[in-house]
């Protein structure tokens, strides 16, 4: 095992292979980025306080303070943490397993496919480019995940949740007071998406050509649905968006108690068809269609109301 204590500005390469990456800070930044390189390379730009602590071993790199363990992360408080903080950049192999947990601190991982796992305590975390699984929880920071085609797996308190271009085979998110906005790309297959919040509001924006079962429901948040072929009922209190579009192969379960639930489409892409047998009304090649509201509904089942939300 080889161990470096850091207590200025320095810069590291690791010639032996790194598999694992584990990332333990408070305050300050952590920028992760995954190359073609067999190398990996740490430069600390920044450091106030008790030195970080990197070790190598057996393949796996770590970059820590030695009383912050992974191990019960996000209930880890200590005053003292606010005299300390650090800037670390990091550049592993694409292949490397990145596991990155910062208390008031900012994470930004990219072109990872071994798979990623952050934790964050007050820091916000932004995953880019991710094609492994991940998993990401948070107590109050928010994260913002784009371009990822792994397993999604979400947690929040009241952190906002929010995923962009996401061509996942599977999504899970839940929150509790934070929101949850769930843009789904095509994935040339169907995606299992489940999504629970308490208050927070809940938007999903699916693909033009979408193949999925729809369960949408709030107790007591409006309702906004942009596909016709989907069934709303209930007037007052509880609403639920029901029905199937395409085959409806895939899956999509999403629950709030008091927050709102918008459903959204996409525009098609260049190399997706126009209209399918089941998308029979014309629109727009190149806008989002702007949902309606599902509060008030006539004596012959048509529905009206203002427009809730416009797009992601």
């Amino acid at each position: 095992m080889s161990e470096w204590s850091i207590a200025e500005p320095r810069r590291l390469t690791f010639d032996t292979p790194v598999t694992a990456l584990h990332v333990r800070i408070v305050n300050g930044t952590v920028n992760v980025v995954g190359s073609d390189e067999g190398s990996a390379r740490l430069e600390v730009s920044e450091v106030e306080g008790p030195p970080l602590v990197v070790t190598q071993k057996d393949g796996t790199l770590t970059v820590a303070y030695d009383d912050l363990p992974w191990k019960g992360f996000l209930k880890w408080l200590d005053p003292r943490g606010r005299r300390r903080s650090a800037v670390v950049s990091l550049t592993v192999p694409a292949s490397t397993r990145v596991e990155v947990g910062v208390v008031g601190a900012n994470a930004v991982i990219s072109g990872v496919d071994g798979g990623a796992e952050v934790k964050g305590v007050t820091g916000d975390a932004t995953l880019v480019g991710l094609s492994g699984p991940v998993h990401a929880a948070t107590v109050s920071g928010s994260v913002e995940i784009q371009g990822v085609s792994g397993e999604l797996q979400l947690n929040s308190v009241n952190g906002d949740l929010t995923v962009i271009e996401g061509a996942c085979p599977r999504v899970k998110a839940d929150s509790v007071s934070g929101s949850i906005i769930l843009d789904l790309a095509p994935t040339g297959g169907p995606t299992d998406a489940r999504l629970t919040s308490v208050s927070g509001e809940i938007a999903i924006r699916l693909p033009h050509a979408v193949d999925t079962a729809i369960d949408a429901n709030t107790t007591g948040g409006a309702v906004s649905n942009a596909f016709d072929e989907l069934r709303v009922s209930g007037e007052w209190g509880a609403k639920r968006v029901t029905g199937r579009l395409g085959r409806g192969n895939g899956t999509l379960k999403a629950t709030t108690v008091s927050g709102a639930i918008a459903l959204l489409r996409r525009p098609p892409s260049e190399d997706e068809p126009g209209d399918e047998p089941w998308d029979k009304e014309p629109r727009l090649q190149h806008a989002i269609p702007e949902p309606r509201e599902a509060s008030d509904t006539s004596s012959d089942g048509t529905t009206t109301g203002p427009t809730e939300r416009k797009g992601l």
